[in-house]
């Protein structure tokens, strides 16, 4: 399966849904690629891939400080959907389709 592409995703956070761009690129079983928000876009790289899986750590800057994002998501045929880990405020889940 192939998980490369960009993909419209919405985040179920505490705060309410948070809508991003998601853009996914492999590399073997290596993952880098972006999420774009109103609150600007992050990179990641040395992510990791396992067949229609996939996941990435990156750090966000937000109105209480620095926090690691843990992503893991899976990816079936053009839909996307898992967790995002929000350093100790939990998980919330993520759903999108490829753009």
């Amino acid at each position: 399966m192939a998980v490369d592409g960009t993909y419209n995703v919405e985040i179920d956070t505490p705060m309410g849904k948070q809508e991003s761009k998601l853009t996914l690129k492999t590399d073997g079983d290596t993952l880098s690629g972006s999420m774009e928000s109103p609150m600007g876009t992050m990179e990641f790289s040395g992510g990791k891939v396992s067949g229609d899986e996939v996941s990435w750590e990156m750090e966000i800057a937000g109105p209480m400080g620095k926090m690691n994002l843990e992503c893991k998501l899976k990816v079936s045929g053009d839909d996307i959907s898992g967790e995002v880990k929000v350093g100790d405020f939990g998980s919330s889940p993520l759903k999108g389709k490829r753009a």
